[in-house]
């Protein structure tokens, strides 16, 4: 690999601001949505499952527009699909304060969600593509941090902010993020990997070509989405459920292991670069199993605290990886179709973590709800072990 193979364009660090920034946003908005569940049921009159489908009808309509922008992409251009994603999760985003009952609410929270969907797949294709191969996985990660940027400004905002502005003025916060589309428009140009492609549609079909690769990074990206909506929706609840912190205390240890989070995410990328795909996902995989078993044994304050952190290094951390490792798998003509097709699959699988926390906390208990997303984790190992190849450094097709 020659120091020119290893160059950075202005072009690439313009595609991963503009994919990050994106990604920030749907963070931000998702995140406050899990703190923001029990003052909207409360002033809507919702049941838990009516609150906790909220996030799931998102995570549905993600997978809709995961699918159709994908494929636009493939077929338009990165960055003006991309603007067209943000500009409409901004705007179903503000809708959502002006909802007054359950199913407007639920409808806007679906169309945000098909925005939300197709800016994963698009920013991971377009920084992919922008950056050269020895610096994939960690460009991937990058994108993957803007992620955690905003689920963290969530974090910490929500506590000051919804007392004084209420639900409505935190979804009104949600019109930002056109502005950012405006500014990804302008500043970012087509990867030359995209724009010097065959002329050639390829149907969606083809990412089933491969069967065994296909259904392996189903099962990958519907553990991860489950595992960490499972946790996250609900480790606010839980922590004021069973110790009794206030919104404020739980946005703490929540930021905390969003933190942890935001290190496992840096450093995977730069271990994946440097050791490959697979030892790197396994690796991060069986600390996942073993953190969340940990986790949900905890009691002690300063222990949760740590064990907070460890366990978002873990379970958050293979995040950006997807971006990479599906970057390396298919063809440019399918890239963005294959990232959002596939990653939104296991979103709407993901959809259904906290319904299924919920029902299981419900019934036994959260630590035993949070213990058993171990299991999940070890199915995981598996699927990469047997169906999915190293990929590391090869050139994008």
């Amino acid at each position: 690999m020659t120091n020119a193979d290893e160059h950075v364009t202005p072009e690439a660090w313009k595609a991963l601001w503009g994919s990050a920034l994106g990604y920030a946003m749907d963070g931000f908005d998702l995140l406050i949505l899990g703190f923001m569940l029990r003052a909207i049921s409360a002033d809507l009159h919702f049941t838990p499952a009516q609150g906790a489908s909220l996030v799931t009808a998102t995570l549905v309509g993600a997978v809709l527009g995961g699918i159709g922008f994908g494929m636009l992409s493939d077929r338009l251009g990165r960055v003006r699909v991309l603007t067209w994603t943000i500009v409409l999760f901004a705007v179903c985003t503000g809708l959502c304060a002006l909802a007054q009952g359950y199913w407007d609410l639920l409808a806007y929270r679906t169309l945000a969600g098909l925005g939300l969907g197709g800016e994963f797949g698009i920013g991971m294709a377009m920084a992919a593509e922008a950056w050269p191969a020895a610096k994939r996985a960690r460009v991937s990660s990058y994108v993957g941090l803007g992620w955690q940027a905003g689920v963290l400004m969530a974090a910490l905002l929500t506590p000051l902010l919804l007392p004084s502005i209420g639900w409505r003025g935190m979804f009104a916060l949600g019109i930002a993020p056109a502005i950012v589309a405006f500014g990804v428009r302008l500043a970012c140009p087509e990867p030359a990997v995209f724009a010097h492609r065959p002329a050639t549609r390829v149907s969606a079909m083809a990412l089933f070509k491969n069967c065994r690769v296909g259904l392996g990074m189903i099962v990958l990206c519907s553990v991860q989405n489950f595992g960490y909506y499972g946790v996250m929706i609900w480790l606010p609840n839980y922590l004021g459920t069973r110790f009794g912190f206030s919104l404020t205390q739980s946005s703490a240890w929540t930021a905390v292991t969003i933190a942890g989070m935001a290190l496992g995410i840096f450093v995977f990328g730069h271990v994946a670069d440097r050791i490959g795909r697979r030892p790197s996902f396994i690796g991060w995989m069986a600390g996942a199993a073993i953190m969340v078993v940990v986790y949900s044994r905890l009691s002690d304050p300063t222990a949760l605290l740590i064990g907070g952190a460890v366990m978002g290094f873990f379970v958050n951390g293979m995040l950006g990886g997807y971006g990479a490792l599906m970057s390396e798998l298919y063809p440019t003509a399918l890239r963005a179709t294959a990232q959002n097709v596939l990653f939104n699959i296991g979103r709407a699988v993901g959809g259904f973590g906290p319904v299924a926390v919920g029902v299981v906390a419900a019934s036994h208990g959260f630590e035993m709800a949070i213990a058993l997303l171990a299991v999940l984790y070890v199915i995981d190992i598996v699927a990469m072990w047997f169906l999915i190849p190293e990929r590391k450094g090869v050139a994008l097709a």
